[in-house]
């Protein structure tokens, strides 16, 4: 019998066995096909946790003697025969700790059966799982796990260690690659990092970030809801739900990283969700809040494992009838085209971008495109854009929490010229004429939360253009209570 045989034989009794399922043998399988020829199908079952090692030893008796009563000629268990119930009625003894003898079919006597049982996670997930658990408990937004340091959670946007022992380089590995499947492993093997969600039923989601730097492999975790946020419970303005209402052109979600834009995004589509009859296309690299059908028909699709890009995505949607069409990032030239020739053509766009204020944000989408074709896209966003909503996220003066600061800008007959005539640092102005429109800039929005007592003045000045207008009021604006 061949060595192909008997790493097939193994495979087979353990799913014989009930040690295994078809579908976890045919992973381990697969990933054994990825690292070649020279790879053990034992070694495999255990680093995927799907085997203990005393079971991978007595499966491989169990496997010796079928061998060698194939080789002597009894009638004894053949390899093609391994599927059939009726080839052998028996678990074998040594699954339960003693020598094991396979009987032939002719012979065959009753014997104790193993129960079945699932197969084992992965060393270090439950570990993983309990601290993402202990995350959730305490309000933390982020989880970092990093070789040669002590696990460090992120609350209300500070670093707190999680314990005073430092992780070394393979207690960090172990517990990073609890939460990877297989095919995820090969993925970071290829690439040296990672982007994808784990769920704890009944907790949270967590978006997470998996690389590999010098002193090993780290992983950053992002807690996510499992249900999408409402503007209320993110300590956003109820007037943001009027930009839930446009049926075609774009709405940008802009900020810094980490200053919660998906969650916005998230609330604004939930709004359209629950309040509109129409198909919702949202194209994301992860996919982090999950929006159930309400009254819209929702589909979402994650970058690299439901479509190869997000422009291949939005290419493919515009042939897929959305209504509403919702980007997880604009991360390319090709995209943002796509984006704006979506919202050209009658299609609702909402998208995130991560610029610093409303400003920047145009000059972005501008600047993304070669100089003899910025023109024609000054024309194409001020006929498009709809509203630009950036934000920053201040710590709260209780020290409990974080608030949200908004710049708003509306794309009215004054905003497109300026932007068409590329005037684009005109729009300042313009933030601050257009509080009626519901306009206005972060210097405005600052000045009323520590007018309000909800952050304090030195808070509010690391992220002030001109630090007199925390001197003259807010100028316009409101803000809900921190969260």
């Amino acid at each position: 019998m061949t060595e192909l045989d008997n790493r097939f034989l193994l495979g087979r009794l353990a799913v014989h066995y009930k040690l295994l399922t078809l579908d976890q043998l045919a992973e381990a399988t697969r990933e054994q096909g990825r690292r070649g020829s020279g790879s053990s199908l034992g070694a495999i079952l255990l680093e995927l946790g799907m085997l203990q090692p005393s079971q991978l030893q007595q499966l491989v008796v169990v496997q010796k003697e079928v061998l060698s009563k194939r080789s002597d000629g009894a009638a004894g268990v053949a390899v093609e025969a391994l599927p059939a119930p009726a080839v052998q009625e028996t678990r074998p003894a040594a699954l339960n700790g003693a020598r094991a003898t396979v009987p032939s079919t002719a012979t065959a006597q009753p014997r104790a059966t193993a129960k079945p049982r699932k197969a084992a996670q992965p060393a270090g997930r439950g570990a993983m799982e309990e601290l993402l658990r202990e995350a959730v408990r305490v309000g933390a937004s982020d989880v970092h796990v990093h070789a040669g340091a002590p696990l460090r959670l992120r609350l209300h946007g500070r670093f707190a260690d999680h314990g005073a022992r430092v992780l070394d380089a393979a207690e960090a590995e172990t517990l990073v690659l609890g939460l990877l499947s297989a095919e995820d492993r090969a993925l970071l093997d290829a690439r040296g990092e990672l982007d994808f969600v784990h769920t704890l039923d009944g907790v949270a989601r967590f978006r997470a970030n998996v690389y590999r730097q010098q002193r090993g492999l780290d992983a950053v975790l992002r807690v996510i809801p499992l249900e999408p946020p409402s503007l209320a419970a993110l300590g956003l303005p109820q007037a943001l739900a009027r930009f839930t209402n446009y049926h075609q052109g774009m709405v940008l979600v802009t900020g810094p990283a980490g200053c919660g834009k998906s969650s916005t995004l998230a609330a604004l589509v939930n709004l359209i969700n629950e309040e509109r009859r129409e198909h919702v296309l949202t194209i994301e690299d992860p996919i982090e809040y999950v929006h159930a059908s309400k009254r819209c028909l929702v589909n979402q699709r994650n970058v690299r494992r439901h479509t190869e890009s997000f422009a291949r995505a939005l290419r493919a949607g515009l042939r897929e009838d959305p209504d509403v069409i919702v980007i997880g990032e604009l991360r390319d030239l090709e995209t943002i085209s796509l984006a704006l020739t979506a919202a050209e053509t009658g299609h609702f766009v909402l998208a995130s971008l991560h610029t610093n204020d409303t400003i920047r944000t145009v000059n972005r989408l501008v600047g993304a495109f070669p100089s003899d074709q910025q023109d024609q896209v000054r024309t194409m966003i001020s006929e498009s854009l709809r509203a630009v909503i950036s934000q920053r996220l201040l710590s709260a003066a209780s020290g409990a929490g974080r608030l949200p600061a908004l710049e708003v800008l509306i794309n009215n007959k004054a905003v497109g010229n300026l932007i068409r005539e590329n005037k684009t640092i005109q729009i300042r102005s313009a933030l601050q004429t257009g509080v009626a429109q519901g306009m206005v800039a972060f210097d405005q929005s600052l000045a009323q939360l520590v007018q309000q007592g909800l952050v304090t003045r030195e808070e509010a000045q690391k992220h002030c253009e001109d630090p007199r207008k925390l001197e003259g009021g807010a100028g316009g604006g409101t803000h809900a209570e921190a969260r």
